[in-house]
C-alpha cells in the first residue's frame, strides 16, 4: 500500500475483535490515526496497547453503536484529538440464527439497533468532516444485504436497511466527492456466529460453520483498504457472494432455494 492512508484519521466500529480489529490493525500499519470503537474496554484496551508498541497511532473510546449519545461522544472525541475524520468504517455487527415464526421481535429489534442505527448514528456525526475531507464511508455488509438469508430475518432486514441509507448517502454527496462503499466478505473467521442470538434472544454459544475453513478477518482487512484506496462503490469479496448478486436479479426462485436448502444441512438447522 502507498502513503494514501498516512496521517489519516480513521474510525473504526466493532474494533474489539474480528474483522473491526484486523481493518484497525491494518490501517495503523499503513500510516492511519486509528480511534477504535466498541463495548468492550478491556479488550480495546489491549489492542491499543498492541498497535502503539508497534510503532503505530491509536486510541479507543467505548462505544455502544446502538445508543446515539454514545456514537456522538465517538465522533466528538476523535475531533477534540485528532481535528477531524477521514474515514468512517461502520463495521459493528451483530447476526442471528432462528426463524422468525419461533423469534421474539426483540432479537429483530436489536440487530436493527446495533446494524443499521449504528451506521445510521456514527455517520450522522461524522458526515461533515467526511465531506470536508472528501473522505470514505464504509459499511461492512454481507450477501444478506443483497438476498434474504433463511433464518436470519433480522440480519438481512438490517443489512438491506444499510444498504438503503448508505447508497442514498453517496447519491446525496455526489457533488460533494464523498466516497461511500459497500463491502460484503463471505463468512469469516470471527466470533459473530457464536454471539448470534436464537430465537429468545440468547447467544448461539458456538457455531454451525467449520471455522477453520473461512475467510480469514486480515483478508478482509486488506480488501477494505483496496477498496478504499480505489474508490470502489460495491466490493463482494466471494465469488459465490457475486453469482448471488447476479443471478437474484435473474432467476431469484433458483437463488431461494439454493439458500433454502444451504440451511437445511446446518447442524440444528432452524428450518427442520
Amino acid at each position: 500500500m502507498n502513503d494514501l492512508f498516512k496521517g489519516k484519521v480513521v474510525i473504526v466500529t466493532g474494533a474489539s475483535s474480528g474483522i473491526g480489529e484486523a481493518i484497525a490493525r491494518e490501517f495503523a500499519i499503513n500510516g492511519s490515526k486509528v480511534v477504535l470503537a466498541a463495548r468492550s474496554e478491556s479488550r480495546l484496551a489491549a489492542i491499543v496497547e498492541s498497535i502503539n508498541k508497534d510503532n503505530g497511532e491509536a486510541f479507543y473510546v467505548k462505544t455502544d453503536v446502538s445508543i446515539e449519545d454514545d456514537c456522538r461522544n465517538l465522533v466528538e472525541k476523535t475531533v477534540s484529538k485528532y481535528g477531524t475524520v477521514n474515514i468512517l468504517v461502520n463495521n459493528a455487527g451483530l447476526s442471528m440464527r432462528a426463524a422468525f415464526l419461533d423469534a421474539d421481535l426483540k432479537v429483530l429489534h436489536k440487530l436493527m439497533d446495533v446494524n443499521f442505527w449504528g451506521t445510521v448514528y456514527c455517520t450522522k456525526y461524522a458526515l461533515p468532516y467526511l465531506i470536508a475531507n472528501r473522505g470514505s464511508l464504509v459499511g461492512v455488509s454481507s450477501v444478506a444485504g443483497f438476498h434474504g438469508l433463511p433464518g436470519r430475518t433480522g440480519y438481512s432486514a438490517s443489512k438491506f436497511a444499510m444498504h438503503g441509507f448508505l447508497e442514498t448517502v453517496r447519491i446525496e454527496n455526489l457533488r460533494n466527492k464523498l466516497h461511500v462503499m459497500i463491502i460484503a466478505p463471505g463468512f469469516t473467521s470471527t466470533e459473530i456466529r457464536k454471539h448470534a442470538l436464537v430465537a429468545d434472544g440468547s447467544e448461539q454459544g458456538e457455531s454451525p460453520k467449520n471455522e477453520d475453513k473461512l475467510m480469514s478477518p486480515q483478508y478482509v482487512a486488506k480488501w477494505v483498504l483496496k477498496g478504499i484506496q480505489k474508490r470502489k462503490r460495491n466490493k463482494i469479496l466471494t465469488w459465490d457472494g457475486r453469482f448471488t448478486a447476479l443471478l437474484q436479479r435473474i432467476v431469484p426462485d433458483l437463488v431461494d432455494r439454493g439458500f433454502y436448502h444451504e440451511m437445511l444441512k446446518e447442524p440444528k438447522s432452524p428450518l427442520t
